[in-house]
């Protein structure tokens, strides 16, 4: 009797052993397939970007890695978070994974926070507002401003009695995941002052300018005329002329500007006859502010008239104009491109 205990006993022992052994086997096996895998490249041939995003968490990562195909199964590399202790230290951010990264290499890339910076444009001609949405519509960046008034943005950037049209200086700007709005703002408008300085300081003499702000101006209407760069400093010469004269400008983008939301494409008569700060048909002078954010190009234009006598110019199709020295010219020129366009 005792001795079929011992058996049994014996037979137990040996089962459990089996398991033990086949365990510690599972265990191996798995344990170096876990190795192979993290310290195996992902798969990739080229480098391919990712993001983490704030609200974002491990499982969100791990199905973004399966989506662009580094990995088959993220099982592994959320344990590898889980056992590092790595889940409250992973940065939100965009980052870049070069071929020949491992899943090890993956997440010391995203603990440290080596995140790429997001390339920002900001094109010329536009307008404040226009900024504004494009700042608001970056992923990347940190939306700090909210609903805040223009002046309180001024304000922001240590100018409060500045109108902010025309002051940032129209450029690519980079931002990681902890940029803000306002940082772009910042750049961006310390750009346009530095830029506008050492223009101002190059200037041709005897302009009709009193100050950096008015060529600014002068700048942003030369920006809306004309897109074609050999055109900028004819513009230029026809403005600062007529400014000479004591001639209004008598330029549409300025009107245009002026009619804001009631602007829908066409100007009519009867918008050149009614009166705005900005309407240089019915107002002598420079408008009271920018236009929109006028480029380096234009505003060296601006600082750097063309010589001639030309004093009006029309669009003749193409973006291009025709200049002329007089009203009869002029007439003719406008009833040639616009009135008659369709004659030979």
């Amino acid at each position: 009797m005792v001795e079929s205990s011992n058996k049994k006993r014996s037979s137990r022992l040996y089962r459990l052993g089996l398991l033990a052994a086949a365990g510690a086997l599972l265990i191996l096996g798995l344990y170096e397939d876990a190795t192979m895998t993290l310290d195996s490249p992902l798969r990739m041939n080229e480098p391919v970007t990712i993001s983490l995003r704030k609200g974002d968490g491990l499982s969100v990562l791990a199905e973004q890695l399966k989506q662009k195909q580094l990995l088959v199964e993220p099982f592994w590399f959320k344990l590898l978070v889980l056992r590092t202790g790595s889940l409250q230290r992973l940065r939100f951010g965009v980052y870049r994974v070069m071929p020949g990264t491992t899943q090890r290499g993956l997440l010391d890339l995203i603990v440290r926070g080596r995140t790429v910076e997001t390339p920002i444009t900001i094109a010329e001609g536009l307008r404040f507002e226009d900024l504004i949405q494009i700042l608001k519509e970056q992923d990347t960046l940190r939306h700090d401003l909210k609903d805040q008034a223009y002046l309180d943005i001024m304000r922001a950037l240590g100018e409060p009695d500045a109108h902010p049209e025309g002051q940032f200086f129209p450029d690519t700007y980079y931002a990681s995941e902890r940029t803000t709005e306002l940082d772009i703002l910042k750049k961006a408008h310390k750009k346009m002052h530095a830029v506008l300085q050492e223009e101002w300081q190059d200037r041709a003499p005897d302009l009709p300018l009193a100050s950096p702000y008015e060529a600014l101006i002068l700048a942003s209407i030369v920006e809306k005329e004309t897109g074609h760069p050999e055109e900028r400093a004819e513009i230029a010469g026809v403005f600062v002329r007529r400014l000479l004269q004591g001639m209004r400008l008598q330029t549409d983008p300025t009107v245009i500007y002026g009619m804001g939301e009631a602007y829908h494409g066409n100007i009519r008569k009867e918008d050149l006859r009614r009166d705005t700060p900005y309407n240089t048909y019915t107002r002598n002078g420079l408008p009271p502010t920018p236009i929109a954010l006028p480029g380096r190009e234009a505003i060296h234009a601006a600082l750097h008239p063309a010589a001639g006598t030309s004093l009006y110019f029309v669009a003749r199709g193409g973006g291009r104009h025709r200049f002329s020295s007089t009203l009869e010219e002029h007439e003719r020129a406008v009833d040639q491109f616009q009135r008659h366009p369709e004659r030979p």
